[in-house]
């Protein structure tokens, strides 16, 4: 047995959330209904084996069998289950790093067609690193990231990402199925990687599973299955429900090199499609919430350090976080944003002309707005606030989300006296008066705008509703269709 401390360096280090036996047979299952009959089974990061022993279970075919762990510790308990088993002559264990294992050589000596099978770790390199961890691959720019891409967050990865990569890689033109267990969003990254890469896919899925019940983990995990072939190319995927689903939910695929959400609706509303431009606009990013977001408190101003601050009321604004414009059936200001500019560049030194309480203020918190790591402030105007513009200041707005799992748009008008100014987690459409704005969001939430977006839209995504996928929509073509459906 593991101990409970090293169980948890485990957990953390390797991303280690171990397949139950349950689940490994529904698994098993999965693969077996669809007709695949392995001669050979590949479990890379075995674990106590679960996967690897389920697939001998159910098939009778396999020959032979693989399975590879960095642990000694489950590298011994699954010799040790290996060992009381009749099969156990087709089945080796083996200890050893996924990294540097010649996984081509492996292959190349068994019988074909081969099921390569796993649930790899659910972490990223950047986790890893934290823990100056050896278990990660060697740096490398696997996925052919600009530089400053490559220097930024999107340089981050998910280490099943790095490994199943690999994997597609050494099955392409074999007969083979790889099954893995992986977070939703990987599964997108691989098909894409694969169908930009013409990696010989013959036909592939993902099968939602409920990784709250089986991991404890609170993410959007599936198993993600593809079938290669060496002629065959596909450049759809299946989506299920659950692993006992015999029919798809929808199908994702490839349009104009991008993957589409659900190609049954895009078919249906490709017509509503606009040039990318359009009206949407992003709120207001300022990067130090401690001191540009504030409370109101009779005729001064609490900020987030706790500190209640006379200011004068030029550059305050009421506000409206992400959340606020989710949750609730109305939208209420309950913050107030210190704005120091009307368009980007504006020189904010006139502040101290116009505000001198603002300017006194923004000076006693000079070092945390100095230290904005953000790029975009540099070489800017001092105290310089980012996507502000004459859009910021209109009265009325349509404003949307960008990161809950909900689509719904909401109408916002001024308050006390003055438009209300939204973050840069949200988007809006800048309206004139109330009955357009009323108009428009009567629009967007119709049945023909949500599924026209639900084409594009990945609920899993960390930020699902997104500024390219809503300047997609024409909202001209979309009110003429509206219109049209009302009065036929």
């Amino acid at each position: 047995m593991i101990s409970g401390a090293r169980k948890t360096k485990q957990t953390a280090e390797f991303g280690d959330f171990q397949t139950s036996p349950e689940l490994a047979r529904e698994i098993c299952a999965v693969i077996s209904r669809r007709g695949f009959r392995p001669r050979s089974v590949v479990e890379p990061t075995c674990g106590l084996g679960n996967l690897l022993l389920a697939a001998l279970d159910v098939f009778p075919s396999v020959s032979e069998a693989v399975g590879l762990d960095i642990s000694p510790d489950y590298v011994r308990a699954a010799k040790q289950r290996l060992g009381a088993r009749r099969d156990k002559a087709k089945a080796r264990i083996l200890q050893g790093n996924f990294f540097e294992t010649d996984w081509d050589a492996l292959l190349a000596d068994l019988p074909g067609p081969t099921l390569v099978v796993g649930n790899p770790p659910w972490v990223t390199n950047a986790h890893l690193s934290a823990l100056n961890s050896s278990n990660v691959p060697e740096k490398t720019n696997f996925q052919n990231l600009n530089g400053f891409d490559a220097m930024t967050g999107k340089s981050n990865f998910d280490i099943s990402e790095w490994m199943l990569i690999r994997v597609l890689n050494w099955l392409d033109r074999r007969a083979a199925v790889m099954a893995m267990l992986c977070k939703t969003a990987v599964a997108r990254k691989l098909l894409m990687y694969a169908w930009k890469n013409d990696i010989s896919l013959s036909s592939s899925a993902i099968y939602h599973i409920d990784a709250a019940r089986h991991f404890d983990a609170s993410v959007d995990s599936c198993l993600f299955v593809c079938t290669f072939s060496p002629s065959a190319r596909t450049s759809t995927s299946a989506v299920y429900g659950g692993l006992d689903h015999t029919e798809p939910a929808k199908n994702i695929g490839v349009v104009d090199g991008e993957v589409v959400a659900s190609l049954e609706l895009f078919e249906r509303w490709k017509h509503l499609r606009g040039d990318g431009g359009g009206r949407w606009r992003s709120g207001v990013k300022h990067d130090c919430a401690k001191v540009m977001e504030l409370t109101k408190e009779g005729g001064r101003y609490r900020n987030g350090l706790g500190e209640l601050v006379e200011l004068e009321d030029d550059y305050v604004y009421p506000m409206l976080k992400s959340s606020d414009v989710a949750n609730g059936p109305k939208v209420v200001p309950r913050r107030w944003m210190l704005v120091t500019q009307k368009t980007v560049r504006e020189d904010t030194s006139r502040i101290k002309e116009s505000a001198p309480k603002t300017w006194r203020y923004l000076l006693s918190h000079a070092g945390l707005l100095d230290k904005r790591g953000s790029s975009i402030y540099k070489n800017r105007p001092r105290f310089s606030v980012f996507g502000v513009g004459d859009y910021s200041f209109s009265r009325w707005k349509v404003a949307t989300s960008g990161f809950y799992k909900k689509l719904c748009f909401k109408v916002v008008g001024p308050h006390s006296g003055k438009p209300v100014m939204l973050d840069d987690t949200s988007y809006f459409v800048p309206c004139k008066t109330k009955a357009e704005a009323e108009r428009i969001a009567s629009l967007l939430n119709s049945r023909v705008a949500r599924e026209f977006f639900e084409a594009y839209i990945f609920w899993d995504a960390k930020r699902p509703v997104t500024m390219e996928i809503l300047r997609r929509l024409d909202i001209s073509a979309l009110e003429a269709e509206v219109d049209e459906a009302v009065g036929g």
